[in-house]
């Protein structure tokens, strides 16, 4: 389920520090019911993941295609375009206690850790169109229970990365996220049940 921005805005996440010059660009609650202490769980999900969520014969299996076919032909995701390079690493701005605990990059999709907390998990990407991080905040349902909330924010590399930005957003929102988020909640309830 899509959130308001407040969902994530309002809540005193550790990042807020760093990314002020971010954009929150979509919130979402993620369908992983669990405990207190459960984030770490979500983010070995996510990370171990094989990208049979954004490969194979689905719509967003056709949309990521599409996406690497594309930047492949405009030379959006050459290495001179990611973090290092293009942009420098959040990492760079975070303060030693945050630096020592930075979790585990993504195998599936090129994202890269910036940090792990208890409730907070922090990955970035960039291209030549953005640069992105994706915020897991793990947060309490009000009813003893606990849940994972994600959120986009992007900082768009010029008229380029707004154009892109606003040309994908109905795809990313009607026909990626939702299909990622139930794959997401499939894997979660699996491995509960083991």
């Amino acid at each position: 389920m899509r959130l308001p921005n407040s969902e994530y805005s309002s809540r005193p996440w550790r990042v807020h520090d760093f990314t002020k010059d971010f954009e929150i660009e979509d919130v979402w609650a993620l369908p992983t019911p669990g405990g207190p202490d459960d984030l770490e769980r979500l983010v070995g999900q996510m990370t171990d993941g094989d990208g049979s969520a954004v490969s194979g014969k689905n719509v967003v299996g056709f949309l990521f295609a599409v996406r690497w076919k594309l930047g492949a032909l405009l030379g959006w995701d050459k290495p001179d375009a990611g973090i290092g390079t293009r942009v420098a690493s959040l990492r760079d701005r975070l303060p030693e206690d945050l630096r020592a605990i930075r979790g585990t990059d993504m195998r599936a999709v090129p994202f890269e850790s910036v940090f792990q907390t208890h409730d907070e998990w922090v990955a970035e990407s960039a291209n030549k169109t953005v640069h992105v991080l994706m915020h897991l905040g793990w947060v309490s349902d009000g009813d003893g229970g606990y849940h994972a909330q994600m959120t986009a924010l992007v900082k768009p590399n010029g008229l380029v990365g707004k154009v892109y930005m606003l040309a994908i957003s109905p795809l990313r929102r009607l026909l990626v996220y939702p299909p990622l988020l139930r794959s997401i909640g499939r894997r979660w309830r699996l491995q509960t049940a083991q």
